[in-house]
């Protein structure tokens, strides 16, 4: 079992910068149902006054935490050479019967450092596709998607 993180070459990113993408594509995973607020139980403080906290519970099937989770973290870090070829890994795993939010994520960076926005929203907020994120997956699946790219040099 691993988890795949497939970034962008063209983008040419800086190591920290590339780093701090990859690192986004492997959190996606573990904090997406945090930003479920159905999902998220604030806790009061003593005097039932403030939010002191938020709680929630993590479910994960049985081989990913125990393989993955309590295993060693493995991940395997891809190359793809531009957005359409990143924009394929999306593809492939929808059709392998994978679900966005839910076992890949795409990521996106607020272009405040060192990037240049791809696509503007309604807002005037800026971003760039920077890499395709998978929770943990057994090997076979992730070498369907995998196999289609070179590890990241």
């Amino acid at each position: 079992m691993r988890q795949l993180i497939i970034a962008r070459k063209d983008l040419q990113m800086s190591v920290g910068k590339l780093a701090a993408q990859c690192c986004h594509a492997s959190m996606a995973f573990l904090t997406s149902h945090l930003r479920d607020k159905e999902k998220v139980i604030p806790v009061m403080d003593e005097a039932g006054q403030d939010i002191a906290g938020y709680k929630t519970e993590y479910i994960f099937e049985k081989a990913t935490y125990e393989e993955w989770i309590c295993g060693i973290f493995t991940k395997t870090i891809c190359e793809a050479k531009n957005r359409n070829q990143l924009m394929k890994a999306k593809t492939i795993a929808e059709e392998l019967g994978l679900v966005e939010g839910k076992d890949f994520f795409l990521i996106k960076d607020r272009c405040l450092t060192e990037l240049e926005p791809e696509e503007v929203d309604g807002n005037g907020v800026g971003w760039t596709l920077t890499c395709i994120g998978f929770g943990p997956l057994e090997d076979e699946v992730v070498h369907q998607i995998s196999r289609k790219y070179q590890l990241f040099k």
